[in-house]
């Protein structure tokens, strides 16, 4: 992807610091381009057991009677400390954090080893926060995005704003550049988020289906699929998009507020439907344009998106009502 002229990012979530190094390295053996990190920050300390508890003997049962395992619920701030000190020294470009914003000590700690810093938002008093924190750069979420709902803190009443007004909103709160997440899977809307003021796309479900993508079989036959998509905490305790399933359907209206407690109860249950290619119990995770995805190499998708984008934009350029505004067609 970055050799095709986009930003590859490596998800380090759930690795131990040392596989993160691992896999750095080997992708620094295939590109000599710049490289992103992505790292989930972790929240404030463990769930309240009691909130969870009648949801772990709920699935407990579930679990028995059709023969599926369970693992057990834990907190865990995923080998943060253990990340932070590999990213200050890797040869990397970009860190992204996701479900957080980090310290400004912090930042300014990765800043001055050269790192750009990349915070997710999804509303724009995060976006503030982040700006005051020393972010360079904001990646604005919107609600169509497939996967989890990168906001800072999970509740109840989460705001679930869609990508255009968000970036309007977001806008409002900051000067700072804006990458555009959530439901991008067409040259068409890349243009659109970039008319809209982003700087750039992070685009995630329309490459699930490149050859190179580690994309379980199931998970494939289901982004294939005009399968609806929703929003549920039912896999892993926080909000996150995926294709509508069996196992959402049974048990989401009960599923509580507890990360990453309950990703860890549901891991072996999940782990071993995608070795069976059972679609029932999987987490598909998936923006809602995933039907759009096609299965091509990474290199040809992120050509063909800019190529269209382009197209598109320099057809809005044609147009009468933009011709009376605009002295030319956009700069390539």
């Amino acid at each position: 992807m970055s050799d095709a002229g986009g930003l590859g990012f490596l998800a380090a979530a759930y690795l131990k610091a040392a596989d993160v190094e691992s896999r750095l390295l080997a992708a620094r053996r295939v590109t000599s381009r710049p490289l992103g990190v992505n790292v989930f920050a972790p929240g404030a300390g463990p769930s309240d057991a009691a909130g969870y508890a009648a949801y772990v003997e709920r699935l407990r049962g579930w679990a028995q009677h059709v023969g599926a395992p369970v693992g057990e619920p834990r907190w865990d701030d995923d080998d943060w400390d253990a990340k932070i000190e590999l990213l200050s020294r890797a040869a990397v470009e970009v860190v992204s954090f996701t479900f957080g914003c980090p310290s400004s000590e912090l930042i300014a700690r990765l800043r001055a080893g050269g790192l750009e810093v990349w915070i997710t938002v999804t509303g724009p008093e995060e976006a503030r926060r982040a700006t005051q924190a020393g972010a360079d750069v904001l990646v604005v979420q919107g609600a169509e995005a497939g996967g989890h709902r990168a906001s800072f803190i999970d509740r109840p009443d989460l705001a679930a704003y869609g990508l255009l007004p968000l970036l309007d909103l977001v806008r409002t709160a900051t000067t700072l550049p804006l990458v555009a997440s959530g439901g991008i899977a067409t040259g068409r809307a890349l243009a659109g988020v970039l008319a809209a003021g982003a700087v750039a796309a992070q685009i995630g479900s329309a490459f699930m289906l490149a050859p190179e993508a580690g994309t379980g079989a199931a998970h494939r036959r289901a982004l294939r699929s005009a399968g609806e998509t929703v929003l549920t905490r039912a896999f892993t305790g926080r909000l996150a998009r995926g294709i509508r399933n069996e196992f959402i359907d049974a048990h989401d209206a009960s599923a509580p507020i507890a990360y990453p407690e309950i990703h860890y109860l549901t891991a072996s249950l999940r782990k071993q439907a995608r070795e069976a290619g059972d679609p029932r119990w999987i987490n598909l995770w998936a923006g809602e344009a995933h039907e759009l995805a096609r299965e091509r190499p990474a290199s040809e998708i992120v050509r063909e998106l800019t190529a269209d984008a382009r197209a598109a934009l320099e057809a809005a350029h044609r147009m009468p009502w933009m011709a009376e505004r605009s002295p030319g067609p956009p700069p390539a």
